[in-house]
């Protein structure tokens, strides 16, 4: 039923939008050239990646080091605050790989740090807009959007849907959060929950051992257990995810080892 849902809205939008769509790629290739479309792998619905397409909002690197900020057209700046860049997934939808209603498609290398619980985020298709989405956007934290997602998944029907698409007007007439200073997500911390129950034994040894050497060397005040194994979250550096520079508390989840990602990836939202 959500699908046909998902299929009637995108045919009713298209007599709306392929007209928009060809005006907006005409001005992008005359005033960048090409290509019009960025392109972009994100993981969707149980896992699987598939292509999100979005119009191209940047021009070409000058140099390698050049961060993004400066990149960004007038023209693209002016699709991104109107949330026409992403007017291309339209198609996505149409193809199955996304759903008007649902969470955010993310990287493959945001994925591979979630925990299990996180991964609920999976079980349903990613959206065009979602509960994430009409909260505050970028403006919240990673976990803050994740909470909220999982929150959506466990309870999501057709009057909640209805109520994300009616709030989404209103973010679209009154655009806020859209990306943050720079245009680049100053950190997405990694899940400290166990891949394998073989991890936590190891870091019970460690932790135990690191508790024991603490409480030799200084036996009038003990170091507790839970203190000396404190895991400290990894940070990697994406963009458009999230906006300031605040700190990001850890998830409470198990402990475990952090694990970083590397560099960050263009224009991801």
């Amino acid at each position: 039923m959500k699908r046909g849902g998902d299929l009637a809205i995108t045919v009713l939008t298209g007599i709306v939008a392929i007209p928009l769509g060809l005006v907006i790629a005409l001005l992008i290739r005359c005033t960048m050239g090409g290509p019009v479309l960025f392109r972009q792998t994100r993981t969707g619905l149980r896992g699987k990646e598939f292509e999100i397409l979005k119009f191209r909002t940047m021009r070409d690197k000058r140099f390698p080091e050049e961060p993004d900020a400066p990149r960004i057209t007038r023209l693209g700046d002016l699709l991104r605050r109107t949330s026409l860049d992403e007017l291309p997934q339209l198609w996505n939808v149409a193809r199955g790989e996304m759903g008007v209603i649902g969470p955010r498609p993310t990287l493959p290398e945001q994925v591979v740090h979630y925990s299990r619980r996180q991964r609920g985020r999976l079980d349903v298709r990613p959206g065009l807009t979602g509960w994430a989405q009409v909260q505050g956007r970028n403006s919240i934290t990673w976990p803050e959007r994740i909470e909220l997602d999982l929150w959506y998944v466990g309870n999501r029907s057709l009057g909640l849907d209805l109520r994300i698409l009616l709030l989404t007007v209103k973010v679209l007439l009154n655009p806020a959060g859209i990306t943050a200073a720079g245009g680049v997500n100053p950190g997405f911390p990694a899940p400290t929950e166990p891949a394998e129950p073989a991890e936590t034994a190891a870091t019970t040894t460690v932790a135990t051992t690191t508790a024991a050497a603490v409480t030799a060397a200084a036996p009038v005040a003990a170091v507790p257990v839970a203190a000396a194994a404190e895991p400290v979250p990894a940070v990697i550096g994406l963009p458009r995810q999230a906006t300031g520079p605040r700190a990001v508390p850890p998830l409470r989840t198990r402990p475990s080892r952090p694990a970083p990602v590397g560099a960050a990836v263009e224009e991801a939202s």
